[in-house]
């Protein structure tokens, strides 16, 4: 059992989780690529009609779009969430096309 236990902790490729900062430091590294980023909820953001909202760090802010997955309870304006997506460039500037969206505790995603 335990070298069950210990094969399954090998195999798992663990995910880099980044700021809003650090992505948008150097968003080209990320460009095209998906990433896992947390950060809070702009007040005043969330648009259901277009399916956006803005994701913010301490310097930098990022704008998501969320169309085809659904919005976890807990999610909410203020909120810290982790989102994994595709960071594209566009006209109006760099966008976060979302694939999947988490909420919990704020300490969850704090680094220790």
């Amino acid at each position: 059992m335990l070298g069950l236990i210990g094969l399954m902790y090998l195999s798992v490729d663990p995910e880099t989780q980044y700021t809003v900062d650090e992505v948008m430091e150097s968003p080209e590294e990320f460009e095209n690529e998906e990433v896992h980023i947390r950060g809070i909820v702009k007040f005043d953001s969330v648009n259901n009609a277009s399916h956006t909202f803005v994701v913010q760090g301490n310097l930098f802010e990022l704008s998501v779009k969320f169309t085809d997955i659904a919005v976890p309870d807990g999610f909410g304006e203020g909120k810290t969430i982790a989102i994994k997506g595709h960071l594209s460039e566009d006209s109006s500037g760099w966008l976060l096309t979302a694939n999947e969206i988490q909420t919990g505790c704020p300490s969850k995603y704090e680094t220790e």
